[in-house]
């Protein structure tokens, strides 16, 4: 499913570097190829807002139907940006009311930082509402990731994340709890997934709202689930659209944050992320870094090239599959909503017929 270089947009030119399939929009325009227009709605801080895009179209670009993918990057107002990142989506982004006037087929919502105990406090909350209430109406599928997954739950179902007294923070294992539905068609019963946050939903939550739990971690801990109709909303938890080091990046980050003295504690070595010698010395750095600390001295250097080589990446293949699931049911379901006859041979109690029955 090859995505369409539509703009100079950065990040195409890394996943052409990386050897991604790409198409430039001319080549597109002259092919009699079924287009599916995608938005991403990016709210990530300016220090990862490149990096969010990378990965998300990562995601999207291996989805493997026959259709050109055209990504729509945007965000809302409410976000605090620098003068770097106000200029790359002034380049590189697309106005919303533009998207609203041509439409888009499917939408990704990504997290976001906060600095307010409640997620309605926040400045973006309204701007998002505004986007989420007209893509209900006129997306046929909207996947949120981690901190949209709360506003939006909250927004439409009323639940509250919870602060947890720990932060989750590293990979687990994970069972399909819904094994059957086309979202989860070919994955493994079992895989990991990434978290990173302070605050969750749960299963229980979410059940009791009337939604559809697909995934959860081994212990219990929501990761994927979907709205009623099993596809117009689609919830994540964590973050399977992460790289392999992204984890050891935000260690390495609060960890000067504790250098820097902004920090009163040092922060954990994330959960079953590193192989067992590498964990070994993260832990040796810490206590490095807290004796440091402890007499005034320079920290000693963060030993990034070392635990990196002990990280062991057992997510993004499963990430990749999810995409391509969504993906799919999105180009099928759009053309069932358009009036177009859905796929012939398809069984109204196999799973994708029930689905598509419901939507």
């Amino acid at each position: 499913m090859p995505i369409v270089a539509h703009s100079d947009l950065p990040v195409f030119g890394q996943l052409a570097r990386d050897g991604h399939d790409l198409l430039a929009a001319d080549d597109a325009r002259r092919q009699d190829i079924r287009e599916l227009h995608v938005g991403l709605l990016n709210m990530m801080p300016d220090a990862a807002l490149q990096v969010t895009e990378l990965q998300f179209l990562r995601l999207i670009g291996s989805a493997n139907a026959i259709v050109q993918i055209w990504v729509h990057p945007f965000t809302v107002p409410g976000l605090a940006r620098d003068a770097d990142a106000v200029a790359h989506i002034a380049a590189h982004y697309e106005p919303f009311e533009r998207l609203q006037a041509d439409g888009l087929d499917a939408l990704v919502v990504t997290g976001a930082n906060v600095s307010n105990p409640h997620l309605r406090d926040e400045p973006f909350w309204d701007p998002l509402g505004e986007v989420m209430d007209w893509a209900r109406d006129h997306v046929t599928s909207v996947l949120c990731s981690c901190l949209a997954t709360h506003a939006l739950l909250e927004r439409t179902h009323g639940i509250t994340r919870r602060r947890m007294s720990s932060k989750r923070w590293g990979v687990w294992p994970h069972r399909a709890v819904l094994d059957d539905h086309p979202l989860l068609a070919g994955l493994n019963t079992r895989f990991d997934v990434p978290h990173s946050r302070w605050n969750e939903v749960t299963s229980r939550q979410l059940s009791e709202a009337g939604l559809d739990v697909l995934v959860e971690s081994v212990e219990g801990d929501f990761h994927l689930g979907t709205s009623p109709d099993g596809i117009r909303m689609v919830w994540l938890q964590g973050h399977p659209e992460y790289d392999r080091v992204s984890l050891l990046k935000e260690f390495k980050r609060e960890v000067d944050r504790y250098s820097a003295g902004d920090l009163d504690d040092l922060p954990p070595v994330p959960d079953h992320y590193l192989a067992p010698a590498a964990a070994r010395l993260a832990r040796h750095h810490l206590d490095a870094v807290g004796q440091a600390r402890d007499d005034h001295t320079p920290a000693p250097p963060f030993p990034e090239g070392d635990l990196a080589r002990g990280v062991d990446n057992t997510w993004t293949d499963t990430g990749k599959a999810l995409f391509n699931n969504w993906l799919g049911l999105v180009y099928r379901l759009t053309d069932l909503r358009r009036g177009v006859p859905f796929m012939d041979g398809v069984h109204p109690q196999d799973p994708l017929g029930r689905l598509a029955a419901r939507v």
